[in-house]
């Protein structure tokens, strides 16, 4: 196996050095000047800790595995592709912040069931100006680190990308028409009057429904799960990243990382491409 190691910040050779003694790796290649390949690496407990230490991510990759041996990569939105938890910002707006932060934060750590969670944090939207949708997405909304570069490769390869969140059609959209995303799904928010009503139309879109959403998406077009890369960061991610070969916990909750195949804790979106190289 390879071991990818990526920083933020420049990576001085030296601090690769403990590495190669635990993994016994045959060489060092630099990738750019903040991450690097160590070749033939054998895996050692301590790389863990080391990594944490020094702020690195790490992967052990097959030598032989490319980003275009993929054909889709399906990814969360809220925390994942953009900054931000959307529904948290509509409820600071409303002045519910506190109240619909807390939910929020018990629903991705996998303490409440999602569809429960969001039907309870929309009832205290009620009465929301339909405006605020649009003031959260223009003044609060910021794509993740290394998003854009991430996007513009795979659409450049012609890997297929699909963004399923358990937010809302209203920013799914957007962001889809901004970033030429293939696929999108989420929920519904109910608007009467220029005014949201407190429910989601329709069934609610939750982790399950992610998944089904992955299988239907890679049925239409012919991939098998280890053509797929999933990235997400809480637990409402969770069964789709089982639909896939390969999952990415993206600066993410313990319960994801405790089951993704790789985690970017440090570096942005983009350290996916660098994880496997062309």
């Amino acid at each position: 196996m390879n071991l990818i190691i990526q920083s933020l910040n420049i990576i001085p050779p030296a601090l690769l050095k403990p590495l190669v003694g635990l993994t016994r790796a045959v060489a060092v290649e630099p990738i750019t000047e903040r991450a690097y390949r160590l070749r033939a690496a054998q895996p050692h407990d301590a790389v863990a800790s080391y990594c944490r230490e020094q702020q690195f991510d790490y992967g052990y990759v097959r030598p032989q595995q490319k980003i275009t041996d993929f054909g889709l990569v399906v990814m969360d939105m809220d925390s994942t592709l953009i900054n931000i938890e959307c529904i948290d910002e509509l409820a600071d707006i409303a002045n519910k912040r506190v109240q619909v932060a807390a939910i929020t934060a018990a629903a991705m750590r996998g303490e409440i069931d999602f569809a429960e969670s969001l039907r309870r944090r929309v009832a205290l939207l009620e009465g929301l100006p339909e405006s605020a949708l649009q003031q959260v997405y223009e003044q609060r909304l910021q794509l993740n680190p290394g998003a854009e570069i991430l996007l513009q490769r795979l659409q450049q390869l012609g890997i297929k990308t699909l963004l399923v969140s358990g937010g809302f059609v209203f920013f799914t959209e957007r962001l889809q028409q901004r970033l030429k995303l293939d696929y999108t799904q989420a929920n519904t928010l109910e608007i009467v009057n220029g005014k949201l009503t407190g429910r989601v139309l329709g069934e609610i879109f939750d982790a399950q429904s992610k998944a089904d959403c992955l299988v239907h998406t890679c049925d239409q077009l012919g991939l098998l799960p280890e053509q797929v890369i999933v990235l997400g960061d809480g637990a409402n991610d969770i069964k789709m990243m089982r639909q896939a070969s390969i999952s990415i916990a993206y600066h993410a909750k313990p319960i994801v990382l405790a089951q993704a195949t790789y985690a970017l804790n440090f570096v942005g979106l983009d350290g996916l491409l660098r994880l496997f190289g062309d």
